[in-house]
């Protein structure tokens, strides 16, 4: 009932949708699902939360600049935080996603983010008030190289390693190399923290 909902909202939507029905909600059946190449998946959260984040970490390690947006009956915030430190750029209720989802798709699809804004606050503050947050703070770019900033930029236009390496005439192994010095200087495991941490800098006008 639910992929048939999704469909009929996005039936206007200027998307090709490909739809695909699970014949199996074991995370280890969905760890190793064959999935297709989508410019943005829309994953229905219905399944146990283990479930649910071994089907996204399966559609990443395939995919590792996918965009996700994840529609769910009642996601608690320590679900979406969950669904954001995974990698997650669109977070919808059921109810909000009958509203909301023909403009999260595109939004998302551009490398935008679609969170409820105080659960996104909330999750920026608890990195924030972390070790490696703080550190963060007081960390500048100023101290990082011409090319580790040149590398960060494309980060925060959501560009995948690929395509930062076409824009600096690089390889693709020298940007996996600049990115996890980045993530080592301001004591990150994820990008998608490191993204979420410089533009709240940003908004603070640090």
């Amino acid at each position: 009932m639910v992929l048939t909902e999704l469909q009929r909202l996005l039936e206007d939507s200027g998307f090709q949708i490909t739809s695909k029905q699970l014949d199996s909600m074991l995370a280890p059946d969905l760890r190793n699902l064959e999935v297709p190449r989508a410019s943005v998946y829309v994953v229905d959260a219905h399944a146990a939360r283990q479930a649910t984040g071994a089907l996204l970490g399966n559609i990443l390690e395939r995919y590792s600049s996918a965009r996700l947006l994840v529609v769910g009956e009642n996601l608690q915030e320590s679900d979406s935080h969950a669904l954001l430190r995974q990698g997650v750029k669109g977070i919808l209720t059921y109810d909000e996603a009958r509203e909301q989802l023909p403009r999260a798709l595109p939004q998302v699809a551009a490398g935008g983010i679609w969170v409820p804004r105080s659960v996104l606050s909330r999750f920026v503050d608890s990195i924030l008030n972390s070790a490696p947050g703080r550190r963060l703070r007081t960390e500048s770019t100023s101290e990082l190289s011409r090319r580790e900033q040149e590398v960060l930029s494309g980060l925060l236009e959501n560009m995948a390693n690929k395509e930062v390496a076409e824009r600096l005439h690089i390889s693709e192994r020298t940007v996996k190399f600049h990115v996890s010095n980045l993530l080592a200087k301001f004591g990150v495991r994820r990008r998608a923290d490191l993204i979420l941490l410089c533009y709240q800098r940003r908004n603070q006008g640090s």
